[in-house]
């Protein structure tokens, strides 16, 4: 323990420790068993009202009246106040209670339920067990954990101090628990695939490296599932998906973390507009479960989910929001100069895939409130999905944007292992100009591909988005437990 880190208090809770275990009482206790949450002692009150009932939690409060205390205590459920008297706990006990028990401390407790003057429900306890003793103070009741890195940086405090924010993991939890049930009554089958890959491939981005030391070799973390789920499909399943951790090094934003939650689902024998349908289907049912409604608010907004979603063509949403079409980009003979007149900040290699990509995502994205199927892409940002047949230049590929944030992409997987390998060397081509998230061929994919891949509709689906919307978070950080941050320095936490 880093006694230098305690304040007065909590080395008086420290010596409170000590003291417990020289005299043979353990303050991290044994098992405690209750049968009944607070919630459920609250909620059943009329059938339990005085007979004998247990609790367990976090003391989150006391005030103490002389010889009687009154106590907050919290489980997972809610909260539930106890009362504890000296009369029916005894000189010692009450004694124990009022100099060893402090706010964030374990209990257990035994009694009967009643109803005080005001009308809340408290346990009158008969004794009681210290199961964990709190050493550290915990934030102040009052004033919560508001500082944001703090809350992100400590995040079991947070969910001590902010119950709303445990509603939003809870419904977290629900909406995962919602698109899985969904897809397995479809007739999906849930699988796994390697999280360590020998190739980074199935999109366009930086991987994590690492190092794998019995094979011998360099690996990455996935950056998609994509490739692995294809072979799946080739080897004879027919609706596979995958809810997955995908890691990217890249920037950390309100909209990105580097390491997140994806859905990619496959149906063979189908193409994109069967995706898309798919997915509107999917995204209404879980608004609908989850929230019990068809709309809801985000950022100000009502956004409607009734189905069919909104519809919009690649070229239209381009000259729509951006005033300029993929006719005029391609023609154009200087991009750096398009680029400055557009007041497009390039961080990325100045090619056609990568200016439609930062013209999209800067003046476009932002005004998709509703939600948009923006649908049949240029082929320069899309190397994994199968042409138009009326246009060598698109490709079957839809986006679905809600608030203004990308939540789905999809395609028309292709499955052509002439034209896949053609499209990988032209992007090899781009990772010798220096873009780093372009990667090796994956042979073995092609391999795949050449015994037979059939017609596929593939899906992809932001979870930490989705979840972002439903929950009404502007921020990433707001739904994953443990974002990402750059560690602190050592002084830097002392000051």
């Amino acid at each position: 323990m880093d006694e230098s880190s305690l304040n007065e208090i909590e080395r008086a809770r420290r010596d409170i420790v000590l003291s417990l275990k020289a005299s043979g009482i353990d303050p991290f206790g044994k098992r405690f068993e209750s049968q009944l949450a607070n919630k459920e002692l609250k909620e059943n009150f009329d059938s339990l009202e005085g007979k004998e009932v247990s609790g367990k939690g976090r003391i989150t409060a006391i005030r103490g009246h002389g010889k009687a205390t009154f106590a907050t205590v919290r489980d997972f459920s809610g909260d539930l106040q106890y009362y504890f008297r000296l009369d029916n706990l005894g000189e010692e006990k009450y004694n124990f209670f009022k100099k060893v028990i402090d706010i964030g401390d374990f209990i257990g407790a035994k009694g009967k339920l009643f109803k005080t003057h005001t009308g809340e429900i408290t346990l009158e306890v008969d004794d009681f067990v210290l199961l964990t003793k709190s050493i550290r103070i915990l934030p102040e009741k009052w004033h919560g954990l508001r500082d944001a890195e703090l809350r992100y940086r400590k995040r079991y405090l947070d969910l001590v101090a902010n119950r709303d924010v445990i509603e939003i993991f809870l419904k977290r939890s629900k909406i995962i628990d919602k698109i899985r049930n969904f897809l397995q009554e479809k007739g999906f089958v849930e699988v796994e695939t390697p999280m360590l890959q020998p190739v980074a491939g199935g999109a366009t981005a930086k991987p994590f490296k690492t190092y794998y030391h019995a094979l011998n070799q360099e690996m990455y973390l996935r950056i998609a599932p994509e490739l692995y789920l294809k072979r799946l499909i080739v080897g004879g399943f027919e609706k596979v998906f995958e809810i997955n951790r995908n890691f990217r090094n890249e920037g950390i934003s309100t909209k990105h973390n580097p390491e997140f939650t994806m859905l990619e689902a496959y149906w063979a024998y189908t193409d994109y507009n069967d995706i898309m349908k798919l997915t509107e289907e999917l995204i209404n049912y879980v608004v609908r479960t989850i929230n019990g409604d068809e709309t809801l608010q985000y950022n100000g907004e009502e956004i409607d989910f009734k189905i069919p979603f909104r519809r919009i063509e690649f070229n239209d949403a381009l000259r729509e929001y951006a005033g300029i079409s993929m006719e005029e980009i391609r023609n154009t003979p200087d991009l750096q100069k398009l680029v400055n007149n557009m007041e497009i900040k390039m961080d990325k290699s100045i090619t056609i895939g990568n200016i439609i990509n930062e013209i999209f995502d800067k003046k476009v994205e932002k005004n998709l409130v509703q939600p948009t199927f923006v649908y049949d892409f240029p082929i320069e940002i899309s190397p994994l999905a199968k042409r138009k047949e009326s246009n060598p230049y698109v490709v079957e590929r839809f986006e679905l944007f809600i608030g203004g944030l990308e939540i789905a992409n999809a395609f028309s997987e292709l499955n052509d292992p002439l034209d896949q390998y053609e499209r990988f060397k032209a992007q090899i081509e781009q990772k010798n100009m220096g873009d780093e998230e372009i990667h090796e061929i994956d042979m073995d994919y092609i391999e795949a591909m050449e015994y037979g891949l059939p017609p596929t509709g593939g899906l992809g689906i932001g979870i930490d988005r989705l979840v972002m919307i439903l929950t009404g978070q502007d921020s990433i950080r707001e739904v994953i437990l443990f974002p990402q941050l750059k560690k602190k320095e050592k002084d830097e936490e002392e000051k």
